[in-house]
């Protein structure tokens, strides 16, 4: 009998184990992000305590972030701005693209309370935020000429529980041998 005690339970060895191995592609991203965004603060002249950062400083590092980016986006000027394919190249600058830059604010946000603000006091849940991210998406949406569609969120489908499934088909066979 006691080599079937703690069968189908993990040992509290294991559970540390598991706790120490690798963490999620998400994990991993939000903790650059996090640790990025802090270095530009203590880099920021003069630096910025944490405590003391609000929306203005969050805006900012969005905008720093945009000489990094990939995503060409035409001027008002220029002869391809609403052309989704562009037959040639221009000069128009590259810019991080809006779905990066809210994804990046999602994983702030958490980050932030998980290194102990306050959602009360999260400056990556201002509304001055959610704006700025609006304007970076229909800037977007107008110089490549696509409309953007809001995603439907799927419907979850409900698990078929094998039990009732043979539940049913019983009744259901049973049924018929009535009937004969």
């Amino acid at each position: 009998m006691s080599g079937d005690r703690g069968k189908g339970q993990a040992q509290p060895s294991m559970l540390n184990a598991d706790l120490q191995e690798t963490p999620s592609r998400y994990e991993s991203q939000k903790r650059r992000d996090w640790m990025a965004f802090v270095q530009y603060l203590k880099s920021h002249r003069p630096p910025v305590p944490l405590s003391l950062c609000n929306y203005s400083h969050v805006l900012d590092f969005l905008r720093y972030l945009d000489q990094f980016g990939k995503t060409k986006v035409h001027l008002q000027g220029c002869m391809f701005y609403g052309q989704p394919e562009p037959p040639s190249a221009c000069t128009c600058p590259l810019r991080q693209a809006w779905g990066s830059l809210d994804a990046l604010i999602g994983r702030l946000r958490a980050a932030y309370e998980e290194n102990g603000g306050t959602l009360a006091t999260n400056p990556f849940a201002s509304g001055n935020i959610r704006v700025y991210l609006r304007e970076v998406r229909e800037c977007q949406v107008k110089a490549r000429g696509i409309p953007y569609k809001k995603k439907k969120k799927k419907k979850k489908k409900k698990k078929k529980n094998p039990a009732n499934n043979q539940m049913k088909g019983r009744k259901h066979s049973g049924s018929s041998m009535h009937s004969s």
